[in-house]
């Protein structure tokens, strides 16, 4: 594999231009309300487009289209060579609701401060959206032709699924827009430690979500006269068993790929026991997700009440109390094992437990040399000793959808975030100004790594 001489000294900045470019797309982006439930991602998806045609893109390579009006997504395909298959550069437009009156700044205005951006998507995913966008620009005015074709998709409903996800609906109703070798997406950022570059992540698997409601049912009666018979009561006892119960830990080829990484940065102790949990040891499986609670949901499947209901009048006995539990399973568990084991920690005929929904698996993406390589090579380059770390993460993606349709996906996007302060769907979500930009130059730097020609 021939070297390719990177246009990058330690942590550089994209040039003034395309700072001024990306800051202008991110700002556009943020301050169109596409919230999940009450905006609306047509306008973005039609903002990206309309600036992509200012560019001189052709009418017949940009795409807006999607399952409603008001959830339209946008693909664009930059004309490569065709010597190999498409690179597919997935983003999602929508964000989780956001009340002004929670926030100390307007979460529908980017807001520069004390070196962070504040608004809501600054981390998830508007500033993704907004470099590729830009970064396809920029290629696009230096003249770089790629050996493949390179499709930018921003999409709709990543945060709540349903009908009108952006991803799944195109890769059921188009798929000829967005077939790929492999698709990079959001889902791997950088984590920092007081200030200190740790790890470059780069998702290569998800655990999947099943949803589980809980209710109880009885006859009810006059609150004057209570039995000891209660919805409400018996449900609590239900629910306060799951909170107590640990499902069994394990790892899988990418956590274990993960700890035999991380171990390289950590303290002697942390590290002697990441490398025994690699080993198979239970007892350091337990010790670390004990320490963590992001390695306690890394080594072993969570379920945890997100909502509560139940009875009817202030001055009757339940006649229904219910709850909704979320799990978030390790890929290798099987949908059935989990909810035999809730009916199993819950010991009580009388509470069912039924699936919410469908529940969608997905299989992790292999751990890809090419990608690696480049990646590792800009880390080392941008962040002189940062390792560059596979990993497997606990929310969701639509990486899901892609991997199931034979498609690849890898979370990667080089924006560093401070470990314990990361605000996605949170109050006063933000985004370092620096890492912001850095973020930039690295995703440019990788995305024209692998579509160098002769590579």
């Amino acid at each position: 594999m021939p070297v390719v001489t990177l246009s990058l000294c330690a942590a550089t900045l994209p040039p003034a231009e395309y700072q001024t470019l990306v800051h202008d797309i991110y700002k556009q982006l943020i301050e169109i309300n596409t919230s999940f439930s009450t905006g609306a991602t047509t306008p973005a998806a039609r903002a990206m487009a309309d600036r992509l045609r200012a560019e001189g893109f052709p009418a017949s390579d940009i795409q807006v289209l999607g399952a409603a009006d008001h959830k339209m997504n946008v693909v664009v395909r930059y004309r490569g060579t065709g010597q190999r298959k498409p690179l597919l550069l997935l983003a999602h437009l929508d964000v989780v609701e956001a009340k002004r009156s929670d926030w100390s700044f307007d979460p529908f205005k980017l807001t520069e401060k004390d070196g962070f951006f504040y608004g809501r998507g600054t981390i998830d995913d508007k500033a993704q959206a907004a470099m590729w966008i830009a970064n396809l620009i920029r290629y696009k005015r230096e003249g770089f032709k790629p050996d493949r074709d390179l499709i930018v998709a921003l999409t709709a409903d990543e945060e709540g699924g349903g009908p009108y996800n952006g991803a799944e609906w195109l890769v059921k109703n188009h798929r000829e827009l967005i077939d790929a070798e492999f698709c990079l997406n959001e889902g791997g950022w950088g984590d920092m430690v007081n200030g200190k570059h740790v790890a470059n992540n780069v998702q290569v698997s998800e655990k999947y979500v099943a949803t589980y409601r809980l209710e109880v049912k009885n006859k009810g009666g006059h609150s004057s006269l209570p039995v000891p018979d209660n919805a409400i009561y018996r449900l609590a006892e239900a629910l306060v068993r799951i909170s107590k119960y640990k499902f069994p830990v394990e790892t899988n080829e990418v956590t274990r790929a993960y700890l035999e990484q991380v171990a390289k940065v950590s303290t002697p102790a942390v590290a002697a026991e990441m490398r025994g949990a690699v080993q198979g040891s239970k007892e350091s499986m337990e010790q670390l997700a004990a320490s963590a609670t992001a390695l306690n949901a890394t080594l072993r499947t969570t379920c945890v009440a997100t909502m509560l209901d139940g009875g009817h009048a202030v001055n009757a006995l339940p006649q229904t109390a219910g709850a909704t539990v979320n799990c978030r399973v390790l890929p290798d568990t099987k949908p059935e094992e989990v909810i035999g084991r809730l009916r199993q920690v819950i010991g009580d005929e009388q509470v069912s437990v039924k699936p919410l929904g469908d529940v969608v698996i997905g299989p992790p993406s292999p751990l890809r040399p090419d990608l690696f390589q480049a990646a590792s090579r800009i880390t080392d380059t941008m962040w002189p000793g940062t390792q560059t770390v596979p990993t497997m993460v606990m929310g969701a993606t639509d990486g899901l959808y892609l991997r199931r349709a034979g498609i690849p996906t890898y979370g990667i996007q080089g924006i560093f975030i401070e470990r314990d302060d990361f605000r996605a769907h949170g109050q006063d979500e933000r985004l370092g100004v620096n890492e912001f930009y850095e973020g930039d130059a690295f995703l440019y730097e990788l995305v024209k790594s692998l579509g160098q020609p002769g590579r």
